[in-house]
């Protein structure tokens, strides 16, 4: 489980293929990722990601075919940047919300302009998950933790203050861009819950 709370930016420092999908080497200057573990889970860019193989300055991480068509990742490349938060602890503050690192979709930044000190964004979601996304709600942008400021059929709105815009990739997303979309847990369950009862 994660928060949603970007603790670093790291990059992507190679690609390599291997039996049909791909193995990723992830690393982050600073010592973010000391004392990470073999079969530790990390969420890379929203994508939860395990710890294979480690690093003086990272891992290596195998992504599965599924993973690769489902999320941003089929797109990464050396020198890619990607938002970083390792896995939530007993300990750990939960300071946005309970996220699985489970991609959901690929969204598209459609628009994007400054409001005072902040950053308005909205981007246009696949349409099956469109209902999941709620003024107000919660969703998960390349594992950053957001709320929902509007909704207008499948396109949503998010506020971008000035620490997420300059601590996480976010700020050097363009138009046109695409990015993973988390939805909330408890709607996809809810709905799930639900259709068991015929409603």
């Amino acid at each position: 489980m994660f928060t949603g709370i970007v603790e670093a930016v790291g990059r992507i420092e190679a690609v390599e293929e291997v039996g049909g999908d791909r193995r990723l080497t992830v690393v982050a200057d600073g010592g973010y990722l000391a004392g990470l573990q073999a079969g530790d889970s990390v969420a890379v860019g929203g994508v939860c990601l395990t710890a294979v193989t480690l690093l003086p300055q990272g891992f290596t991480a195998d992504v599965s075919v599924e993973t690769l068509a489902a999320t941003t990742a089929g797109g990464w490349h050396a020198g890619t940047a990607v938002n970083l938060e390792r896995a939530l602890t007993p300990a750990k503050p939960l300071g946005g919300h309970m996220m699985s690192g489970h991609v959901d979709g690929v969204g598209r930044l459609a628009e994007k302009h400054e409001d005072a000190r902040s950053w308005r964004l909205s981007f246009d979601a696949p349409e099956g998950l469109a209902r999941y996304i709620a003024r107000k709600g919660s969703i998960a942008i390349d594992g950053v933790s957001l709320t929902v400021n509007g909704v207008d059929g499948n396109r949503f709105g998010v506020n971008i203050i000035p620490q997420t815009w300059s601590h996480t990739t976010l700020g050097g997303l363009a138009v046109g861009g695409q990015v993973n979309l988390e939805v909330d847990l408890i709607a996809r369950y809810l709905e799930r819950l639900l259709q068991e009862r015929g409603v």
